[in-house]
């Protein structure tokens, strides 16, 4: 069973206390109603994990845990064996006392490209909104931001987080809560708050907007990555069934009207810092992710349109600031 009792504890005493009113009573419902049927052998994957105190844990330039002759031959190949029982692994890549986990997803070439273009997360509070497995929010705090939360409702995103977390001496500093944004309170309590991946996944867009400025304090920062199609600020794709394989994906707007949206719901210095369109790169199938994948989801003669004709994947970065 997934403890929860320290986190409680730790924001007892900091500015998130007040969502202890709330808080305590969906988890347990969580709890209660967690039905997925692996689960369990997830959690006692985890359990069996090797229990070693880590000397060395690079979160600067990379997630990478153990130094060598922390473990013995045996005791790597068990955790490779174990974390593989752990698979797919969508976000990372992370290195694990030699054990080298190769994401689907280059999580930190994205990292690369937003970092430069926001404020410094030094000793902010931070909020990661879908948060996956956590690979962002390590690199959270390798910038030294002094509290991170991350949400995600999937239970294996949890699992995954807690057997990284396991190798990392159990930072306290750094926790995933299997939520989705629409069960947060108005908190207005986070500096930064990050939504990478989920725009396009909500059926009410604006909603997730205001979901997600009701967290900030005033002069918090917003960090919006998601997919963004060519065009002007009246520009929408609203994909009649799927896009890329995707059933649930719900709005697609151009950049402009993204930043229209932003404005609208009452975010200030809202601007556009990245686009880049998704390589075959920085999304495939790996041994640890060996599924379908961006190559999959491609029109095989033309790259430039998903396997629907739709436009193929661009992404945005865009950055935006809470005056209220």
């Amino acid at each position: 069973m997934i403890d929860f009792s320290n986190f409680y504890q730790l924001i007892a005493q900091n500015r998130l206390q007040h969502w202890l009113r709330c808080l305590p009573e969906q988890l347990h419902q969580w709890q209660a109603n967690n039905t997925h049927g692996d689960f369990p052998h997830w959690q006692r994957v985890v359990d069996k994990l090797p229990s070693v105190n880590s000397k060395f844990v690079e979160l600067k330039n990379a997630v990478s845990i153990g130094k060598v002759g922390e473990l013995d031959p045996s005791e790597i190949r068990k955790t490779e064996s174990l974390l593989k029982q752990l698979s797919p692994w969508r976000k990372g890549p992370f290195d694990i006392h030699g054990v080298h986990i190769d994401t689907e997803w280059r999580s930190d070439w994205k990292w690369q490209r937003l970092l430069p273009h926001i404020s410094s997360l030094e000793n902010r509070f931070v909020l990661d909104v879908g948060c996956g497995s956590g690979y962002h929010m390590w690199r959270m705090l390798g910038e030294k931001a002094q509290f991170v939360v991350g949400i995600d409702p999937s239970s294996l995103f949890l699992a995954q987080f807690e057997a990284v977390r396991k190798f990392a001496n159990n930072d306290q500093r750094v926790h995933l809560l299997p939520l989705g944004i629409e069960q947060l309170p108005k908190l207005r309590a986070f500096d930064t708050v990050f939504s990478m991946g989920v725009l396009y996944h909500r059926r009410s867009p604006i909603d997730h907007l205001y979901q997600l400025k009701a967290q900030l304090r005033t002069g918090g920062e917003l960090i919006l990555e998601t997919l963004v199609v060519d065009g002007d600020v009246n520009d929408v794709l609203v994909p009649p069934d799927r896009y890329g394989k995707m059933r649930n994906v719900w709005f697609i707007p151009s950049a402009p009207a993204l930043v229209s949206w932003l404005l609208k719901v009452g975010f200030i210095d809202v601007h556009i810092v990245d686009m880049d369109q998704t390589s075959i790169d920085e999304q495939r199938a790996t041994d640890w992710m060996n599924f379908e994948s961006l190559p999959d989801f491609l029109d095989p003669l033309d790259p430039s349109k998903t396997i629907e004709g739709h436009p193929a994947p661009l992404r945005t970065i865009i950055v935006a600031k809470n005056p209220d």
